[in-house]
C-alpha cells in the first residue's frame, strides 16, 4: 500500500534483498546438524522411517531432509520426558543451582557457536544474516542466562491470614510440557520455551515448526553436550496435524505451550 511504501524505503520492500543478504553468509558457517529426532538424549529416526525436506526460502533450494515425527514418535518422546520427571530421576533430585549451571553452560556453548547458529538460522529461515547474528541469537543466549540465574530463586511465600494459622505457598514444577514453536523466530522461540521450563525443573517435548527445524536440532546437540540428563529435553521435527496434534492430545502431557 502507499502508506507502507511511505514508511519503508523501496529497497526494504524488494524480494532480491533477502537473497543478497543471504549471499553474505558463508556456507561453511552453516553446519547442517543431525537431522534425526532427539529423544532421551539420542538421535533416532522416525518410527515410520519418513522424512521431509526443509528449504532455503531465499532460494527455494532444498537444504536437507529431516525425520518426520508422528503420533508414535510423540508417544515415545512423552514417555521419555515423563521418566525424566520421575521423583527419583537425576533431574528431579538435582539442586536448583545445579540446574542453573547447566543452563549457563548451554548459553556458553551457544555463544561459542554464535556465528554458526546465526548462519544456520538465516539459511533455514531466510532472514538477513545480520538480523540473526545481531539480534536473534544474542537474545536467545541472554534469555537462557536470565533463567539460569532465576533457577535458584523460585520460592513461595508466607501469606498473612485471619486466625491462628500458618498459610504458605510452594511453587512446584508443572511436569511434562509439550511446546510447539513457530517459524518466524525459530531459535529465539526455542529459548523462550526452554528457559523457564528448565529453570523450574520441568521436562519437555519440543515440536518445532516444520519450515525451520535446523537450529532446534543444533540446539539438541548442544543440550547433550552441556550435560542435561536423559529425557529432559526432547525435540521432534514434523507437522502440526500429526506430531503437534498427538502432543496436544497426549494424556501424559501436563502443559501445552504455543508460540
Amino acid at each position: 500500500s502507499r502508506d507502507l511504501a511511505a514508511m519503508f524505503p523501496r529497497r526494504l520492500l524488494t524480494a532480491p534483498m533477502a537473497v543478497r543478504a543471504m549471499s553474505t553468509v558463508s556456507p561453511s558457517l552453516a553446519r547442517i546438524p543431525t537431522t534425526k529426532l532427539f529423544i532421551d538424549n539420542e538421535f533416532v529416526p522416525a518410527v515410520s522411517g519418513k522424512t521431509f525436506n526443509t528449504e532455503n526460502p531465499a532460494t527455494g533450494q532444498i537444504i536437507t531432509a529431516v525425520a518426520e515425527a508422528d503420533k508414535a514418535d510423540a508417544d515415545i518422546a512423552v514417555r521419555a520426558a515423563r521418566a525424566a520427571f520421575d521423583d527419583l530421576s537425576p533431574w528431579r533430585r538435582m539442586d536448583a543451582r545445579d540446574r542453573g549451571r547447566l543452563i549457563y553452560r548451554l548459553a556458553d556453548l551457544m555463544e561459542q557457536h554464535i556465528d554458526e547458529l546465526a548462519a544456520l538460522e538465516s539459511l533455514d529461515n531466510g532472514k538477513p544474516f545480520r538480523d540473526s547474528r545481531n539480534a536473534d541469537v544474542p537474545l536467545a543466549i541472554d534469555c537462557l542466562r536470565f533463567y539460569a540465574g532465576a533457577a535458584d530463586k523460585i520460592n513461595g511465600a508466607v501469606i498473612p491470614v485471619r486466625g491462628n494459622m500458618l498459610t504458605m505457598t510452594k511453587r512446584d514444577p508443572v511436569g511434562v510440557c509439550a511446546q510447539i514453536t513457530p517459524f518466524n523466530f525459530p531459535l529465539l522461540m526455542v529459548a523462550w520455551k526452554l528457559g523457564p521450563m528448565l529453570a523450574s525443573g520441568c521436562t519437555t517435548v519440543l515440536k518445532v515448526a516444520e519450515q525451520t527445524p535446523l537450529t532446534a536440532l543444533r540446539m539438541a546437540e548442544l543440550i547433550r553436550e552441556a550435560g542435561f540428563p536423559e529425557g529432559v529435553v526432547n525435540v521432534l521435527t514434523g507437522f502440526g496435524e500429526t506430531a503437534g496434534d498427538a502432543l496436544a492430545r497426549h494424556m501424559q502431557v501436563d502443559k501445552v505451550a504455543f508460540t
